[in-house]
């Protein structure tokens, strides 16, 4: 519980009950509970909101992708299922050796030497 131990809490509690007093002490701490029981109350009333409103989004998704592909997928298409385009790659002139006439990419032009030459 956010990292209060017994020896913090009973700190806690004797410094509160100087300051209040014990005869305020119930009625203060009666407040706060009530407090912290209405605002867990109303957390957990957004967070079921949320959740339903979740559930109801994704619920709409999945009946519009169905319906799309029911329809044989004349509606847009949701963004990133575009295909990718790749870059045009130059044509070579024909080659008469059938190896070198493949669709394989050109090779890559030799490696620079690590070191320098020495004098």
């Amino acid at each position: 519980m956010f990292g209060i131990g017994i020896p913090e809490l009973l700190l806690i509690l004797v410094v509160a009950l100087i300051v209040l007093g014990p005869k305020r002490l119930p009625d203060v701490a009666r407040t706060l509970g009530k407090g912290l029981a209405e605002f867990r109350k109303a957390t957990a009333d957004l967070t079921d909101e949320l959740r339903g409103a979740q559930t109801m989004i994704e619920r709409e998704a999945r009946e519009a992708d169905r319906a799309a592909r029911v329809r044989g997928g004349t509606q847009a298409k949701p963004a990133g299922a575009e295909p990718k385009q790749h870059a045009a790659v130059p044509a070579a002139a024909p080659a008469t050796d059938p190896a070198a006439a493949s669709d394989a990419a050109p090779a890559a032009p030799p490696a620079a030497p690590s070191e320098p030459p020495r004098d």
